[in-house]
């Protein structure tokens, strides 16, 4: 059967015989594909761009592609999901190409006078564009799954019967998302009217700014505070880039304490065996601590893409994380007891690299312990060299080795005192790859404030996963029962003006990590300076066994 412009069967055909009359060559049933279909494209595409322009060019393009691709449509009865991927593919390229752009290019209503339209009036052009910025801000945030069967029911004259035909679901699948997605909607316009509302609050750079108009009060001390009021406007977001900053800063210093260990344990090490067994053991727990990070990033990465499942990808990221802070501490204590039995089993094994007075258990090169003491404690108790199975851990109100507890401070592989600086650290300041104390810093921070890489306590910030128990702010996963501002964000009051109003105070919050920051850097230096007497008191010499034989 030939189609023409006048053929009424045109309406009626099937998706199959409008593609045989197209593979014959009559455009007009190419043009019947175009209107029946155009509206579900366009649809697709704005749910995807948020732009009306730019999801018409999108669907107009992949209509052209279809038509070029016409003869490689194996089974012509599913013309509509063909159609669908196409214009998904073209989607996908443009956001890898130029990513997503929300503010879709609207004019704000004071250019309206330099816009110039036969058809619409300036203003009311402008009007329309900021119209769909603010519907936009309002539906991107909501899950794709749920956005498009909002956009396509209301743009199919609210036919569930068509979206369903559509997106190839049950009416009761398409019944489910719109309801979850209204509802989602609901909360996100509510967020946005909030933070418009709220960020229209004059406050104190508004007073700032009406008394440096005051002709009577026009000193230097007003332009002073002219200046103080823009540093006001601006607080809220330095604070957010210094408590990224300070949790950058606190695992970093976890990574560099374990790097400096290394180095002391290379300059400790009296055989070869020792050596390459240290090696071995910190390329292991250095590269399995990238890997669980790496995986964790994954997870972060999965619930973005696959946002209904982001509870599950949240959830199983958290149990992993429990599941390593609490494994550490046994595993490190086993690894430290290995190594302690290893030295004595290479003492007694290769006695020549021993004999050196330096190398005697308990010599004055292995071990200091101050004269002066406070209530029986040395004042000063550091362990220089690599302990035996006989010897216990260092104890002193300032402490350093393997195992170091101190009253005042404490630095080792494992380190318990009021400030505490190591691999396992617990204290009231407690910083390392795993710090746990009333302030927690490190690549894993635990404590009522907890700040690092991965964080969990009372208040958690984090640059990869936060889990707190009243509030959370991460780059990744953000996790509280009250209030979490993340990509992945779960709690009561999540990613709104008020999970951010009770997350960090502006004011105060930036000076705490400021300070944070400083204390993450401050540890570096008893480390450093630990490391440097090892290496001056037990490292290579002229003589030593090392050098001779290599």
């Amino acid at each position: 059967m030939k189609f023409t412009s006048s053929t009424p069967l045109i309406s009626a055909a099937s998706d199959a015989e409008l593609v045989a009359a197209c593979l014959a060559g009559e455009r007009e049933a190419f043009a019947r594909i175009v209107e029946r279909y155009q509206r579900l494209l366009c649809s697709l595409a704005y749910s995807s761009t948020g732009n009306v322009t730019e999801s018409e060019d999108a669907a107009q393009e992949a209509f052209i592609a279809a038509w070029t691709q016409l003869p490689d449509l194996r089974e012509p009865e599913k013309l509509r999901p063909w159609l669908c991927g196409i214009l998904r593919h073209k989607l996908s390229r443009l956001r890898r190409q130029y990513g997503r752009d929300a503010a879709l290019g609207a004019e704000p209503v004071e250019a309206a006078a330099d816009i110039v339209s036969e058809d619409v009036p300036a203003v009311e052009k402008t009007m329309r564009d900021e119209e769909q910025v603010i519907l936009w801000r309002a539906l991107e945030r909501v899950p794709p799954l749920y956005r498009e069967a909002l956009v396509l029911y209301y743009r199919e004259n609210s036919s569930i019967e068509h979206v369903a035909c559509a997106l190839d679901v049950s009416e009761d699948a398409v019944k489910q998302r719109l309801a979850r997605g209204r509802k989602l909607l609901q909360e996100q316009a509510l967020a946005f009217v909030e933070g418009a509302l709220a960020r229209t609050t004059p406050g104190r750079a508004f007073t700032l700014g009406v008394l440096a108009a005051l002709p009577a009060l026009a000193t230097p001390t007003t332009a002073k505070a002219a200046g103080l009021g823009a540093a006001v406007a601006a607080n809220s977001g330095l604070a957010a880039k210094t408590t990224a900053l300070a949790a950058v800063m606190a695992s970093a210093s976890g990574v560099a304490s374990t790097a400096m260990q290394l180095r002391v344990g290379l300059d400790q090490s009296r055989t070869h065996r020792e050596k390459r067994l240290l090696v071995i053991t910190t390329i292991v727990v250095f590269f399995g601590s990238l890997a669980f990070l790496g995986a964790i990033w994954g997870l972060r990465v999965a619930a973005l893409r696959s946002w209904e499942q982001r509870v599950v990808f949240a959830t199983i990221a958290q149990v992993a994380i429990l599941a390593f802070v609490i494994a550490w501490p046994f595993a490190l204590v086993r690894l430290l007891r290995f190594f302690r039995r290893l030295r004595s089993e290479e003492r007694r094994l290769n006695p020549e690299s021993f004999r050196a007075e330096r190398d005697q258990i308990g010599s004055a090169a292995g071990i200091y312990r101050s004269r002066a003491t406070l209530f029986g404690v040395p004042l000063v108790h550091i362990r220089f060299a690599s302990p035996d199975e006989s010897e216990g851990p260092v104890v002193g109100w300032i402490a350093g080795g393997d195992r170091a507890y101190g009253l005042l401070v404490a630095w080792g592989a494992v380190a318990v005192a009021p400030v505490s600086v190591g691999a396992f650290a617990v204290g009231f300041l407690a910083i390392g790859a795993v710090g746990v104390g009333v302030i927690g810093l490190g690549t894993f921070g635990v404590g009522l404030l907890a700040i690092g890489g991965i964080a969990i306590g009372l208040k958690a910030y984090a640059g990869m996963s936060a889990l707190g128990w009243f509030a959370a702010r991460s780059n990744g996963f953000g996790v509280a029962r009250v209030a979490a501002d993340a990509p992945v964000a779960l709690a009561e009051h999540a990613n709104t003006p008020a999970a951010l109003a009770l997350v960090v105070d502006p004011n105060a919050e930036q000076n705490q990590m400021i300070f944070y920051i400083v204390v993450a850097l401050a540890t570096l230096v008893p480390i450093t300076l630990y490391a440097r007497a090892v290496r001056r008191r037990l490292g290579p010499t002229k003589t030593s066994p090392e050098n001779r034989d290599g």
